[in-house]
């Protein structure tokens, strides 16, 4: 199943990049603040929690190391519409007092809970430098897994199922290469991740941020 989504993006992006950029390539970094409400949290753990189904909440932590931040890469094919590819290094961690009492040590995707998509990207350009935009893609989750209970330690970068991404913003622009943005981007992803006790964890998540960029154009 891992397998098939990663084939599904792979080929998703082969054809964004195929088609060559026309009129502008825009390269942007952004951070911000990122939070995640409440999912369950269930699988198996031998030798640990066992059994488990749970419901906690989750911090973010933005700005702790390692902090929040994304990266994206768009070619405007036109004034209004645009494609490319977005990755986001957000933070995860459950609620310890919620983890220790279903027999975890950690659990936590610090390093983050990763997500790449293919996007796309409809703008709407005017005459002043204000440029109104959204957003949405799909692709794949491969966070840093931080899990550790009585069974062992998992820590290690899995690909653990498909993830979803939305953005609405607005974009500042100086002159014709350098501009500065403000958004909202929301993310959906569904967590499965093995375990070194030879079990499985599964959660979905969902991450909003808000989030504050730069952006060249070429």
């Amino acid at each position: 199943m891992k397998q098939s989504w990663v084939v599904r993006v792979v080929a998703l992006c082969a054809v964004l990049f195929a088609v060559p950029a026309s009129a502008e390539t825009e390269l942007s970094f952004y951070t911000g603040v990122q939070e995640a409400p409440h999912s369950r949290v269930e699988g198996t753990d031998p030798g640990g929690a066992g059994a488990f189904s749970f419901l906690t909440s989750w911090e973010g932590k933005s700005f702790s190391p390692p902090p929040y931040w994304g990266i994206r890469a768009t070619y405007w094919r036109n004034e209004r519409w645009g494609y490319g590819l977005d990755f986001n290094h957000a933070k995860t961690i459950a609620d310890p007092a919620t983890r220790a009492a279903n027999g975890f040590t950690r659990l936590e995707f610090t390093d983050g809970l990763n997500i790449l998509t293919a996007n796309v990207w409809r703008r709407w350009q005017n005459d002043t430098n204000w440029t109104p935009y959204v957003g949405g893609g799909v692709g794949v989750a491969f966070p840093h897994v931080d899990v550790q209970s009585a069974g062992g330690t998992t820590f290690e970068y899995q690909i653990t199922g498909p993830a979803v991404a939305l953005v609405a913003g607005v974009k500042y622009d100086f002159n014709d290469r350098w501009g500065v943005f403000g958004e909202y981007k929301g993310t959906y992803s569904v967590n499965e991740a093995d375990l070194a006790s030879g079990g499985t964890l599964k959660t979905n998540i969902v991450t909003n941020a808000l989030n504050i960029g730069v952006a060249f154009s070429f």
